[in-house]
Order: structure tokens, then sequence, then C-alpha cells
């Protein structure tokens, strides 16, 4: 019961970050999200032609849109950016304290190549994790990246290098890799579901084919072993988690500032 203070940020810079996950993470996740899957329930389309009718939409054999989403995607960013950018952060600094590493509790260090203030990082984090989510569509559509194996490869160092330049830590280190393993596995339920489904050129990564447990298939049903996801989604997951968490510390310290002035 002691530890609750330090995993739960406080309220407003809690509202803060999941309102921004709510609102921004969708637009920065619809920058790959046409090349990869599908969404298959309560889809939210807004085509390139605003005034484009279905009909004609209908038609082209490759229509665009500016956004294909879901309206479950805003909630569920909400609560991903709240758990990534501060209660996570907070559980492994904790963890790492317990086992004699010194860890600052909001993660905050000057081991990061680049210095600014945190307001300033944040933005940059955003920004670099478009760059990262939109070089993954790249990879994924170009005809001269057709090994899975390289752009997980070039993902991971880009995921990696933004870490390096704007964090540093080895908290938001472990806890990106740790997102960066279980944040594909956490949408094996909706794709369970039908919420939606990973497109075939995209799906590379069966995880649990090999697998054989009977709670598997009650949880997830018949055709668990067939559950596809994207293995470039893990970087991507990485890079989200590092501008979550830039968020978080920028947001807390607007709290602090806040707190003062009272």
């Amino acid at each position: 019961m002691k530890i609750a203070p330090n995993i739960f940020p406080r309220p407003l810079p809690a509202l803060k970050l999941a309102l921004t996950g709510a609102t921004v993470g969708p637009l920065v996740d619809s920058l790959h999200n046409q090349c990869l899957l599908e969404y298959k329930k309560a889809m939210v389309d807004i085509p390139g032609g605003v005034f484009v009718s279905s009909s004609e939409i209908m038609q082209m054999d490759d229509p665009f849109y500016i956004l294909r989403t879901s309206w479950y995607i805003p909630p569920l960013l909400g609560i991903a950016y709240l758990v990534l950018g501060a209660i996570l952060p907070r559980l492994v600094a904790l963890l790492l304290d317990k086992v004699g590493t010194t860890a600052n509790s909001k993660g905050e260090s000057a081991s990061s190549l680049f210095e600014a203030p945190l307001q300033t990082k944040a933005i940059i984090a955003v920004s670099t994790t478009a760059l990262i989510i939109k070089l993954s569509e790249f990879l994924e559509t170009s005809s001269h990246f057709s090994s899975s194996e390289m752009n997980l490869f070039v993902m991971t160092a880009a995921a990696l290098t933004q870490w390096g330049l704007l964090d540093g830590t080895v908290t938001s280190l472990i806890t990106a890799l740790v997102v960066s393993i279980g944040g594909p596995l956490s949408e094996l339920p909706f794709v369970a579901a039908g919420f939606w489904q990973y497109l075939p050129q995209a799906s590379d990564y069966f995880p649990l084919k090999d697998l054989d447990w009977d709670i598997l298939n009650k949880l997830l049903g018949d055709d668990y072993q067939d559950l596809a996801l994207s293995s470039i989604t893990g970087p991507c997951y990485f890079a989200v988690t590092m501008d979550a968490i830039a968020l978080g510390r920028w947001f807390d310290a607007d709290g602090d500032t806040d707190d003062s002035t009272i």
C-alpha cells in the first residue's frame, strides 16, 4: 500500500497525459496503420477528398484516407499513454531501487545526448515518434525493403537512437523494451475479438503458433495459434513509450509549478 503514491501520478498530470494519448495518439498511429491493419468495428474513415462520396471511394482501386481508425482507439491510447508515460516508468524505477540500481523515481537524468527544457524534449519526442511511425510505413510499402528482418533492424536502430538522444536513462530503456514486447502481445485479445486484423502482407509474427494451451483456446478461441501481428510494431511501441515518458515528465513539472503558485 505504501508504494501506490510512488507509482500513480497526480490527477492533473495524469489527465493531461491521458487526453494527449486520446487525441494525438490516433493521429500518430494513422501514419502507418493503413499499410498494417484493417479496423473491423466502429470504424472512422476520413477520405483524402473529404467531399468524395462513398460510391466514388468504392470505385477507386487504392483510395487514400487522411485518417482511418476506430472509436475504440482514442480511449485505448488514452489509457496506454497514462500507463506507459507515468505508471510503468515509476514501477520500473521502484524495482531498480529495490535491487540497488540508482534511478530517479521520475526517470529524470542528465544522461541524454540532447539537453533541452522538458517541454521542448516532449515536443521533439512526439515528432520523432511520428517520424519513426512513418518510417515503418515506408519500409512496409517500399519494394526495396522486402526483408522483414532488415526492416526490424532499421526500426530498432531508429528507436534506440531516439532514446539515446532524448532520454538515455536505464529506467526508460527497460520500460520501452518491456513495452516493445508486451505491447504487440496486448493486441491479441482485440485481434481475436475482431476489433482489427493485420493485413496478410504485414502479418509476419505469430506469437502463439507453437503453444498448445487450453486456457488460450478458451480465452482467444479455437484459432488462437493463427492470430497474426506485425513484427515491425515492436519498435513502434518502443518509440511511443519514449514520447509518453517525455510528455509525462513535462506534465509532472508543470504540475510542480502549478502547486508552487497555490
